[in-house]
């Protein structure tokens, strides 16, 4: 008897040490992840958060008539083909008297943005009577000079400004003429060559008008398919045919929703390319699937006993699930939803098979209209051999990141709010 207890106790021993260790492995593989993503957030933090901020320029710039050839500003097309620039190489020119040299000078008016003359003509539209007067103003710093001005002492070492470009920002810096303020150009511009003058507003818009083509799409025909096949279809051998193949689409590579559309909707329908309409077609295919399947669980986890007790009442089939399924499995359905919307928000294989790669500088107004997303504009900025866009394209992600956010945390808040537990 003594024995067989002591060989229990030894059993039981080692059943609680390999338990241990499970959590052991189970604590430590939780820990490994929190670490990587942690380590994910910090880099993604540590790059873009200087592309959320930009360095100005203090200079006395003269609204010169002669010099910007703009004798009417009331005159469309002289204020749009002014010559701004030269006003402002007139300022730089005043306040660095020494630079004579032509390869100077070039330097020299590579400190301010080309994107400075915009400023100045969308300022003398708005008030002509600075036409002739002097005025001193914040302009825009060239990339280069900005990413100087946010670097250290070490990382200035290596900056693309030449010597004498450095001496003259740092005398700059030195005198208070430069300022570091919010970069609105982030949040109101679309792409553009010019990483100061860059941003992601285009992107987000197409990202919004390609997710309310795929929300309008796939929430209706997946509710629609998961109720037709939960509550409707006889059980036969095509219909499991059905549940195989959408269970199967749900694995497939999105980059294969991307060809499809690349080959039937724009080869064969003829849509055009690059809009955010066949994108959100595209994305509504690569979408179902996960809709359907989550609707589909909403509608099993309602109990049989609500539609026995409807249909003992006189119930048809359809007031049964109109009245009583449908309204309580809505909470998983929209669960279900956001986080296929999040899936989709992400996505970027299928969208490049689609032309939404293009360099889009123009802000999309609907649809219809050539626009990229966030995850695109990401790739290019990723991939674009200018080192300020290493910083916007952190800076997109964390706006994407938010985004995506967001949207899961509103699934989760929808799910506790309106789900009833049984």
């Amino acid at each position: 008897m003594s024995q067989t207890t002591e060989k229990v106790r030894k059993t039981l021993a080692r059943r609680y040490r390999a338990e241990k260790r499970f959590k052991a492995f189970g604590v430590g593989a939780i820990g490994i992840g929190l670490m990587a993503l942690v380590l994910l957030f910090t880099d993604i933090i540590g790059k873009g958060h200087s592309a959320f901020v930009e360095y100005e320029i203090q200079l006395p710039v003269t609204f010169d008539a002669e010099v910007m050839d703009v004798s009417d500003p009331r005159d469309e097309e002289q204020l749009n083909y002014g010559n701004y620039q030269g006003v402002i190489r007139d300022a730089l020119a005043d306040r660095f008297p020494g630079v004579e040299s032509r390869l100077d000078t070039r330097a020299l008016n590579q400190l301010v943005s080309t994107g400075a003359g915009y400023a100045l003509r969308d300022m003398l539209r708005e008030d002509p009577s600075l036409l002739g007067e002097t005025r001193t103003l914040w302009l825009l710093a060239d990339d280069d000079v900005d990413l100087f001005l946010k670097a250290n002492e070490k990382q200035r070492e290596d900056s693309r400004l030449n010597e004498k470009q450095q001496a003259w920002v740092a005398e700059l810096e030195a005198s208070g003429e430069t300022r570091m303020v919010f970069n609105q150009s982030l949040f109101s511009y679309g792409d553009s060559r010019e990483p100061e003058q860059a941003g992601i507003l285009g992107a987000i818009l197409g990202s919004l008008f390609t997710m309310i083509v795929t929300l309008v799409l796939s929430f209706p025909i997946g509710v629609a398919a998961a109720v037709y096949l939960e509550e409707f279809a006889p059980k036969n051998r095509f219909t499991d045919f059905i549940e195989v193949n959408i269970n199967n689409l749900a694995a497939v590579p999105s980059i294969i929703f991307g060809l499809l559309g690349l080959a039937v909707i724009i080869g064969l329908f003829g849509l055009p390319r690059s809009v955010p309409l066949v994108g959100g077609i595209v994305l509504t295919l690569m979408t179902l699937p996960t809709i359907i399947i989550s609707s589909r669980a909403a509608i099993k986890a309602v109990p049989p006993s609500i539609r026995q007790a409807a249909m003992g009442l006189g119930a048809s089939k359809m007031q049964v699930v109109l009245h009583h399924v449908l309204p309580l499995a809505l909470p998983g359905m929209l669960t279900g939803a956001i986080i296929g919307m999040a899936q989709a928000l992400g996505e970027t294989a299928p969208l490049l098979m689609i032309g939404m790669v293009a360099f889009i500088v123009d802000l999309p107004a609907g649809p219809l209209d050539a626009a990229t997303v966030l995850p695109v504009q990401i790739y290019l900025w990723a991939d674009s051999p200018e080192q300020s866009f290493e910083s916007l394209a952190s800076a997109a992600i964390m706006v994407l990141l938010a985004f995506l956010i967001t949207m899961n945390t509103l699934a989760v808040i929808l799910r506790k709010r309106l789900e009833r537990r049984w």
